[in-house]
Formats: structure tokens, sequence, C-alpha cells
């Protein structure tokens, strides 16, 4: 057995100094969950997750390094000469890696930043959804459709993101167009009174009901609500429908589209019709 561990596999590696560098790379990789793993606990609520997941993180890849160059001399290689040789072909690499050293830092800056944060709902890059997690290298969104997007944290932060869910409101608009015959003031005061009966529409901002505009089928009634962020979607799809209802259970109707057309030689046709 001793026997064996001394063939050399290649230069004067041999199989024994091949073992010892798995053994403490091995023990490196577990020795950093271990440690990010209590540290994870040990840290619970105290900061904020995304910090805590960046600083457990740079932990652990910083032990796993030095489990690396630790066992680089087993294997016949020296780390100060990686040092010295990595001046040559860092210049090379530092090319080829400039979007991996661009996405690092910008994740850098996104967790210290907190533009986003997970679990909020963005829109960046013509990607909407929830912000799934916040990696060193890129931010993971689901869609609202389901889909996992990877999108890499230079072009997160470099682009304009909207964060849907930043402030604690968000308000949401309808336009309701009424029949010119009907009583505007009786419309007003019916929206308004739909509105008041809904316990997540906020009195501060308080709600906006007005005639917009004059349109060519319709008389155009803007209604503006603030709601929760967490129940704005929900509260916007229930109120329509009960607006929609108790408007008409008062007699006042959504119109369709009209258009009246007048025909210049009507009188000579029905001329033409008579004889």
């Amino acid at each position: 057995m001793i026997d064996l561990l001394g063939v050399k596999i290649y230069g004067d590696v041999t199989i024994g100094n091949f073992l010892i560098a798995i053994f403490i790379i091995s023990f490196g990789v577990f020795l950093a969950k271990v440690l990010t793993t209590n540290l994870r606990r040990t840290l619970g609520d105290r900061i904020e997750k995304n910090q805590r997941e960046l600083i457990l993180k740079v932990v652990y890849y910083i032990i796993v390094l030095v489990a690396f160059l630790t066992a680089l001399p087993f294997l016949g290689l020296n780390p100060s000469g990686l040092l010295v040789a990595g001046g040559i072909t860092g210049i090379v690499l530092g090319f080829a890696s400039q979007s991996v050293v661009s996405n690092f830092i910008s994740g850098i800056f996104i967790l210290w930043e907190k533009p986003v944060k997970i679990g909020d709902q963005i829109s960046v890059a013509g990607i909407s959804g929830y912000v799934e997690d916040i990696g060193i290298m890129s931010t993971i969104v689901r869609t609202y459709d389901g889909l996992y997007v990877r999108i890499p944290n230079n072009t997160l932060f470099t682009s304009e993101i909207t964060n849907l869910t930043g402030n604690v409101a968000r308000r949401f608009e309808y336009v309701i167009g009424i029949r010119y015959s009907d009583d505007i003031d009786r419309a007003v005061e019916i929206i308004k009174g739909v509105i008041e009966k809904e316990p997540f529409a906020l009195k501060n901002p308080a709600p906006a009901v007005f005639v917009n505009d004059l349109g060519d089928s319709s008389v155009n009634i803007v209604v503006r609500i603030w709601s929760p962020v967490q129940v704005w979607y929900d509260v916007k799809m229930a109120l329509l429908s009960r607006i929609k209802e108790e408007l008409e259970r008062n007699g006042i109707e959504i119109p369709f589209p009209q258009r009246v057309i007048w025909f210049a030689n009507e009188p000579e046709l029905k001329h033409g019709r008579d004889e």
C-alpha cells in the first residue's frame, strides 16, 4: 500500500500527493459548508437576508480558495509561480472574463444599494415577475406565467428597474363610459359608494372620481384608487365588476360605440321609390 502511494503520476507528484490534495480540497469544501451553515443560524434575522447571503457566499468561496491554494503544491504547482504567470495570463483572461467581473461587481452593488429585494415584483429589460434570488453573478426572476429567468447582474444594474412593490401602496385607474342621457352626478355617487364599501381601498390618499372626457359615444369617468400593494391587483379586479353591476342596477349603462351616418342623397332615393 505504501509503495503504491509512492508511485509517481507525473513529475514528482505521487498518488499519495494527489490523494492529499483531494483531501485538502474536500475538507475545505466541507469546512466551508459547515461554517456557513452555522453562521447562517447565528446571524438569523439580525441582518437582512440579502446581506446575510452575500456574507455567507464570500466566506464560503474564501475558504474554498484557501483550500485550493493549499493543495496546489501537492499537485506540483507553485501558487507564487501561478501568480507570476497570472500576470501574463491575467491580461488574456481579463478580456475573456470582462462580463464575469462586471456581473460580480454589479452583484455587489445591487446587494449593497438594494434597488430590489427577494420577493419584490419588478419589471426590467422587458421581464416582469417576482425576484426569487439575488446572487453574486445573476438574479433569478419568476415571471407571472411561471417562467424562471436568469438576469445577469450587469444587465440588471445598468437597466431601468421598476419596482412594482417598492412602496406600501399603489394606485390603479379605470375609465368608465356612460351614456350621454345618464345622470353624471348619480353615476359618480354610485361609483364612490362602491369604493367606500371596499375595505382595502385607502382613504388616504383619497380615491378620485371625475369626468375626464366627452367621448364619441360616451361620457368618460376616470376612477383612481389607492390600495395596499399586496392586494392591489385583487382589489382592482373585484371593484371593476362591482362598479359595473351597481351602475346597471341603477339604470346606468355602459354604451356601445355609436356612429350616426347621414346620406346626402337620401331624399332623391325616397322620391324614386315613391314613383
